[in-house]
């Protein structure tokens, strides 16, 4: 059996977003995936992969040698039955053409859709891991259940045993935190208020700081800021599914428009995420069942970009700054203890 090919070489967060489809495909037959490194240690331990291909983007695009490897690598397995086009250049259409997939099925409003055999609508009114389940599916078929669309990731026993050493340093296993992922790589997604979030939690709860090693400066102000003992400061030394492990034992997360948020839909934390120059609405909200999202409703200038600048383009960046820590602080409090219906 050939099996599928799912190409996906886009943000960390479109790679955890595009295991609903590659599980949704496993149902079917075996399923090999095309990721970036970073993409490759998110799914690893999926048991509805067969094979990872890992696909170094910085040592490919623009090298024809080095793609030329990448294809022979793909059609020394036998031609596919169908390649799934998750990241829509005109690259991986090529790509996909190239390995001799049967089918190559993409969203039509994608730069790769001349190399397509089958193109799909995009759908801008929904999340974007339905638009990535709706690859595999034919244009009549019924809507998905949440289920069907929520990501999923395996955190190895090893990654549970390093968030056991972790959580034991200070404290116990059982004793509650709620994480906070103050980064991105985009500047005005990054909420401006964390550390003042964290003195108002730390009564109550651990800390746990998630992030890269380019989030090292505000973790340390975050742990400098409250008690000693009271921070799982996690940044940049926990592998990927690891930090899925830590955020799968939180309370709750509060989390920019990043990928720690998809992280969280994938583990079920419950999630709150702040969006500034960004909407949910663009499809890239959480997915938990206990969730809530903070924006600045009613400003004219939002959103104003797809991703988010660098810098406010107006200088204002009244999207972050007028979403004070107190009114953080409140919604987090109603996604952690959710009202009991009458």
């Amino acid at each position: 059996m050939s099996g599928s090919l799912v190409i996906q070489t886009s943000f960390l967060g479109d790679v955890i977003l595009t295991t609903p489809l590659i599980a949704e495909l496993a149902k079917r037959g075996p399923v090999d995936v095309l990721v970036t490194p970073e993409g490759a240690a998110v799914l690893a331990n999926n048991p509805d992969i067969r094979n990872v291909i890992r696909y170094d983007k910085r040592g490919t695009y623009g090298a024809t040698l080095s793609l030329w490897q990448t294809v022979r690598q793909l059609r020394s397995r036998r031609p596919y039955d169908a390649a799934y086009l998750a990241q829509g250049s005109f690259r991986s259409g090529l790509l996909a053409m190239l390995t001799g997939a049967k089918e190559r099925i993409g969203f039509a409003s994608s730069t790769g859709r001349v190399t397509y055999t089958t193109q799909i609508a995009y759908r801008p009114g929904r999340h974007h891991a339905e638009r990535l389940w709706s690859l595999s599916m034919s244009e009549c078929a019924d809507p998905p259940i949440p289920e069907q669309i929520r990501p999923r990731l395996y955190p190895s026993d090893e990654e549970r045993l390093v968030v056991d050493r972790m959580l034991r340093r200070g404290g116990s296993l059982d004793e509650p935190f709620v994480a906070l992922a103050p980064g991105s790589a985009w500047g005005t997604k990054r909420w401006p208020y964390y550390i003042e979030l964290a003195r108002k939690l730390g009564d109550d709860f651990r800390i746990a700081i998630i992030g890269s090693k380019a989030d090292g400066a505000i973790a340390e102000e975050i742990t400098a800021a409250l008690p000693a003992g009271c921070v799982i400061n996690a940044v940049g030394v926990l592998p990927l599914l690891a930090s899925a492990e830590l955020i799968g034992r939180a309370q709750a997360i509060v989390t920019n428009d990043s990928a720690p948020q998809h992280l969280a839909s994938a583990m079920g934390t419950p999630t709150l995420t702040i969006f500034g120059p960004t909407v949910p609405e663009f499809g890239f909200g959480p997915l938990a069942e206990r969730h809530a999202t903070a924006g600045l409703d009613g400003l004219p200038c939002r959103p104003c970009d797809r991703h988010g600048p660098q810098r406010c383009p107006l200088t204002h960046w009244r999207c972050m700054r007028e979403l004070s820590p107190e009114y953080i602080a409140s919604l987090l409090t109603e996604v952690i203890n959710p009202p009991v219906p009458v």
